[in-house]
């Protein structure tokens, strides 16, 4: 828990006293739970805390409500006889395989007290960033809300890879939020808001709001929480606040025993202001959310071409090849120093580009076929990186 600065004045750093603009009249919000909040020291779920969290989520009728939950893993330590998170991602994978029925069989029976029905959403990365993929997604959530459903959604850790994870459930919960054009993301943790030092110290104060990237200025962000049981920690949940709020969504970073507080657009937590225009594409996902299977080396025209001129890149413009990838694997696409400028998902395997290197779509498809007359990478499917 964060210690004897939990509940400190909520005009700390960057604050103000009254409602939260546009907390209260959220009509669709997505909510992230952490694994520490919803189990017990030993790792089992706790069922208590879940029926806690659904009490206070149950209450607001009126609102949308989509549950990012962790947990999965957590819940299955003990079943398993395993005493704390394991590190191979086999076991992690095990624990989550039992652990993720538990949870959703706790959510189904709590929300079942109010007449509410919950639906299962597991994702990867892959399946978000990938168009056919995407769409899917958004359409599930849509119905299950429309349906009058509490999406109950988590990473898919029984089958995600390395290589297809989105790494923590608060940088999901973001691209979640941006997925179903939630008017608001609410972070619950064990920890009450983000502080201007470690929580625990005398003399540190809560940051009641933060309105850019300035007001974070010289602050250490480290890891807070319960050890042993999750994978996030303040830092990660910095960086899904500044990832939704950049999208255009609002966010309120507190403790769940304080989770109708803010919801009622009261002064709890850490309050993060939009700072971006919300987007109706996916190319958040690709930025956040995905993994390069490899590089492709643009010459400087083709640079310029991709980050002045919104280019899509085209042969002609690629130097190199590097790694191993197949068509619709996301890739960097880096200058001839080596930096990256931008990521899309590419339309060849790694092994066809060789051949494709300093020529034009036209001679590639008198010579190959009409099939090789395309972009490799689509500017629909390109997303710059630090714009």
């Amino acid at each position: 828990m964060a210690g004897a600065n939990q509940g400190a004045a909520a005009d700390g750093i960057s604050g103000g006293a009254g409602p939260r603009e546009g907390v209260a009249e959220a009509r669709r919000v997505v909510v992230k739970v952490g694994s520490s909040s919803l189990t017990t020291a030993a790792g089992g779920l706790d069922a208590d805390r879940v029926d806690a969290l659904v009490d206070t989520l149950a209450k607001y009728r009126d609102k949308e409500i989509v549950l990012v939950s962790s947990g999965a893993i957590a819940a299955g330590l003990s079943p398993l006889g395993l005493d704390r998170r394991p590190r191979d991602l086999a076991r992690q994978q095990a624990a989550a395989s039992v652990g993720q029925g538990l949870l959703v069989a706790r959510y189904t029976a709590s929300f079942a007290r109010y007449g509410r029905r919950v639906g299962q959403v597991l994702l990867t990365s892959d399946d978000t960033s990938r168009r056919a993929h995407y769409r899917n997604a958004c359409r599930t959530l849509d119905q299950l809300l429309a349906m009058g459903a509490v999406p109950i959604v988590n990473e898919n850790d029984t089958v995600a890879t390395d290589e297809i994870r989105f790494g923590d459930n608060d940088r999901l919960a973001a691209l979640v939020a941006h997925l179903v054009r939630a008017d608001l993301l609410l972070l619950l943790s064990d920890v009450d808001g983000l502080y201007d030092g470690d929580p625990s110290t005398p003399g540190t104060t809560r940051i009641a709001q933060v309105s850019g990237p300035k007001d974070l200025e010289g602050i250490e962000i480290g890891s807070a929480g319960r050890a042993g049981v999750g994978t996030g920690g303040m830092v990660t949940k910095v960086e899904a606040a500044r990832i939704a709020a950049a999208a255009g969504i609002p966010v309120v970073l507190t403790s769940a025993v304080h989770a109708a507080e803010a919801l009622a657009g009261g002064p709890t937590g850490t309050h993060f202001l939009r700072t971006g225009r919300r987007s109706a594409d996916r190319l958040l996902w690709l930025a956040h959310a995905s993994t390069p299977r490899g590089a492709l080396v643009l010459d400087d025209g083709a640079v310029r071409a991709v980050v002045e001129r919104n280019s899509s890149l085209l042969p002609a413009g690629i130097a190199a090849v590097e790694g191993e990838f197949t068509a619709g694997d996301p890739v960097e696409l880096r200058d001839a120093s080596g930096a990256a400028v931008a990521r899309g998902l590419v339309n060849f395997d790694a092994r066809e580009i060789p051949r494709l290197i300093g020529r034009s779509t036209r001679d590639l498809a008198r010579e190959l076929g009409p099939a090789y007359e395309r972009e490799v990478v689509h500017r629909d499917d390109l997303v710059l990186l630090g714009h």
